[in-house]
Formats: structure tokens, sequence, C-alpha cells
């Protein structure tokens, strides 16, 4: 299978193997790479998959776009990455919480963040991927992060042979804990840097890096090139793709679904990435019929499916779910390529650079709204959603899978849709818990990490996960702050 650029239009793009796409992360023209066709999953393969545990599922659905790769190794690399000692319990547990509502827990990893559920394989993924191409260069790992993946890119690509990292954060725009997460990571190929500004602002620094040749030869004669850990990257996005599948899988061993029912998704989405990888799955023929993509109140993407215009000129908020606190959703411009083709997608991505918004064709947006919804919740409902969920159905959720219970509440409402529903659950409680325990209704004054991780420990009856109470011990090690200008500059320091 080969992998073309989502704003290639030549009339015979440029392919390229699984491994090239995942060692550069980035088309050489700034579009993102997608596959030139989707697998397909039958109705027999699905039946087959629900009789596997979760890492050869993943192994099954990865080896379907990774035909380059060795169907051996993969097996050997997924069974590591999802191990009992990095999940304990199993990844991506499916918990029922009443209503036909199901919440897939992805944030049983090192770093309690559904980050982790695919930065665990990554790495290996890429450290394959740099042996199959002949690659003699140290890859030198670029991520913008506004809060989770940051953390679970560190861990997943610390002390790896051949590559080193820097991640980037928006000084006042992550929580308490997932700065500290980030600060005091340990390992000697990591490096953590904050940034002047919001998550766009670090992220737009990593595209012009990527996009800088200047940069790029700089980086050669220092023997490294760049690539990334973002969903840009779809060594990051295909691993995504694997949760959804197995949660239909789940449905079908617990009896709740019969082998062809349709099930409906949401997810809490900034950059697009995590709801764009249940599409695929949708797309290779798991039975999914309505998507809700759920926004905080940088409502930016439910905006677009409302009214096909994407328009990144708004105000900024700051929200108690800072991961989706994003106005440019770098992931969406691969739905514009599979729905609207090459041309389309160029002309709306250099609309988006030059003039900041750019209106989707309507033909295209008929196609988005067959099966997307989309819905917000403010910070008010958030909060509602956190004490409610907690009340009515003895559910501790984060704020980002409030946003989406939230929000399905509201397309449900809306609808009287109540086809079974598996919401993703993006991140522990506890990763947030000072926010958590205010909209419990007592707030935790003090800004101390531990301090806050023991009052909502004994606000609910519930224990902080060990990987979180180990922070607490370790030393900050990184405190510089940049300018998104001199970004670059940190690298080759």
């Amino acid at each position: 299978m080969k992998y073309i650029s989502t704003r290639d239009v030549s009339a015979t793009p440029v392919g390229v193997t699984s491994a090239e796409a995942i060692k550069k992360g980035l088309a050489p023209d700034r579009g993102l790479y997608m596959p030139t066709e989707i697998p397909a999953l039958s109705m027999a393969d699905l039946e087959k998959l629900a009789a596997l545990p979760y890492e050869k599922r993943a192994c099954e659905i990865l080896s379907m776009f990774l035909t380059d790769y060795d169907r051996e190794k993969l097996l050997a690399d997924c069974s590591e990455a999802y191990s009992d000692a990095r999940f304990p319990g199993g990844a991506a547990p499916l918990v029922h919480i009443g209503d036909s509502i199901y919440s897939l827990e992805l944030w049983h990893g090192p770093t309690c963040a559904f980050k982790d559920m695919a930065l665990q394989i990554m790495p290996r993924l890429l450290s394959s991927a740099l042996k199959m191409t002949g690659e003699e260069k140290k890859a030198h790992i670029l991520v913008a992060t506004s809060g989770d993946t940051g953390k679970a890119a560190l861990e997943g690509y610390r002390d790896v042979e051949g590559i080193d990292i820097t991640v980037y954060f928006p000084v006042d725009g992550v929580s308490t804990m997932q700065k500290m997460q980030m600060t005091t990571q340990a390992g000697d190929n990591v490096n953590v840097m904050a940034v002047y500004g919001n998550f766009d602002d670090a992220q737009n620094g990593v595209k012009a890096i990527f996009a800088d040749s200047e940069l790029a030869k700089k980086a050669e004669e220092n023997g490294f090139f760049f690539s990334s850990a973002n969903s840009i990257n779809w060594g990051r996005l295909a691993p995504q793709i694997v949760y959804y599948v197995s949660a239909y899988c789940d449905l079908l061993n617990d009896g709740r679904i019969a082998c062809g029912d349709k099930i409906n998704v949401c997810v809490p989405t900034g950059n697009f990435g995590n709801i764009f990888a249940a599409y695929i799955a949708k797309t290779m023929g798991l039975p999914i019929d309505k998507m809700i993509c759920a926004s905080n109140a940088n409502c930016v993407l439910t905006d677009f499916i409302r009214t096909g215009l994407y328009d990144r000129q708004r105000v900024f908020h700051k929200t108690m779910s800072p991961s989706m606190d994003i106005l440019i959703s770098s992931n969406l411009e691969r739905l514009l390529f599979l729905l609207g083709g090459a041309e389309t997608t160029a002309d709306c991505m250099r609309k988006l650079t030059d003039e900041g918004k750019y209106q989707a064709p309507d033909a295209l947006m008929e196609r988005v709204r067959e099966t997307f919804y989309g819905y917000s919740c403010d910070e008010a409902e958030t909060a509602a959603t956190i004490l409610a969920t907690y009340k009515e159905r003895n559910y501790l959720a984060d704020p980002h899978t409030c946003v989406a219970l939230g929000c399905l509440e509201k397309y449900r409402r809306d609808t009287g849709d109540c086809t079974p529903c598996v919401v993703a659950s993006t991140a522990s409680p506890y990763k947030f818990s000072q926010d958590v325990c205010a909209s419990l209704g007592t707030p935790c004054e003090s800004d101390e990490p531990a301090v806050i991780l023991d009052t909502l420990e004994k606000l609910t009856g519930t224990v902080a996960p060990a990987p979180l109470k180990a922070t607490l011990t370790m030393p900050v090690r990184f405190t510089e702050v940049c300018e998104p200008a001199d970004m670059a500059e940190c690298i080759f320091r």
C-alpha cells in the first residue's frame, strides 16, 4: 500500500511506503500522508477479531495499513506496547455507564491519557521504519502539545535508540498535572520547552520548522532530520483506528449488540485526529452510523460541520479541557481529502493560511453531514456534566470526557437517536483534579499537585493512578520558556 499527500494535485501522485510516510511525518508539500486505499473489514473479520486480545487485534488492523512491515515483528511490537505492564488490567476497557452509553477508557497507560494508545506503539513503528529505509541519521521528533500528547510522546520515545525528541507546550495552556508530567520527564534524549502563546502558536511553530529548507539542511549537517509524533504523522493516527474496532468487538463479546448492528461514536476532539480515526474504521466497514464531534468553548469544528465555514479568526478560550483548546484542527485536512480530493484540500489549506478561513464546497459538506454532527459544551455545561455524571451515573470522568457526554445528551435530545454509543474517554479525571473538585462543589484552593490529588481522592473515595502519584516525587528538569519565533533555535542549542 502506498501513501500520498493530501495536497498532491498532480495527475499521477508519487506514493511512498508506510515506513517512509512514518519516517517523514509530513509530506514535502506540507500535506498529510493518506493511504491510496482504505482496506475492507468484513463482519467475518470482526467476529474473528472479537476472539483475540487487544494486542492481536492491533496487529491485525495495523498490518492492513502497514503492508511493508514484517508481520512477526509487528506482533511482537504490539504485544510489548500493549502489555499488562504498560496497561494494567488491559488496554481500552469498555465501561457501561447506563442508557446504552459505553465509556471507552483510553487512559490506563503510563501517562493516563488516550495518547498512550498510539504513542506506546509509534516509537516502535518509527524505529522499524528507520531500519527499513536504511536511514543512518538520527530522527529528531518535534511535538506541539495542548497537554496530553507531550507527556505520552516523551514517555514513548524516552531513551529509544537513534531518536531524540523535543516537546513544546503553551506556557499557561495546560493543567498543573500535565505541566508537571512533562517538566519532570526522565530520559537522556528528551527536551521540553514552554512557549509563550497558545497551542496553535506552538503547532504553527513546529510546522514552520518542518517547512524551512534551511533548517532541514542545518539539521542534516548536524546528523539528524526532523519528524513528528503529532497525529499529523500516520504512525500516530493508525493505532487509534484499532480501539474503535476493539470497542465494537467488546460489545459483541458482552452480548450488547449482534454482529452488524450499528453503533454511534462520540469523541471529544480539538485536532480532529481521534474522531478521524473512527471515521477510517467506519470507512473500512465497522458498523458506525453517526459520529458526534464534541467541542468545548473553542467550537471551530462544531461551526464547520454546521455551516461549512472553517474560521480560525475568533476568540481563543482557555478551558478546563485544555487538550481541546485548538483553533487549527490539522487532521480535518484528511477528511477534506477523503471526501473532496486533493485539489479542494490544497485550495482550502491555502485559504486557511492566507486568509484564516475557508468555505468548504456544498457537495463536500453534504457528505460530511451524512455522518457527522457537531455539538459543543461551554465551561458551565462541562462542570454540570461532571457533577451529574458522578451523582447520577456513579462515574467519575475528566472534563474532556464530560464535554463528550454533554454533547451526546444534546444530540440525543435533538434527534431522539438512542443507538448504543461509544464515548471516547480520553484522560483520567486525576489529570484535572482541581477542575473536577470544583465541579463537584468542593474547590481546592491549593496549586500543589499532591494536595489536589489528595482532595479528589477524599472527596470521591477513588484512588489516583500510580503514574500520577509517582510524578509528585520527581525533580523538575525543564523550566525554559521561549517565543514561538525561537523554537528552532532551542533545538540546535
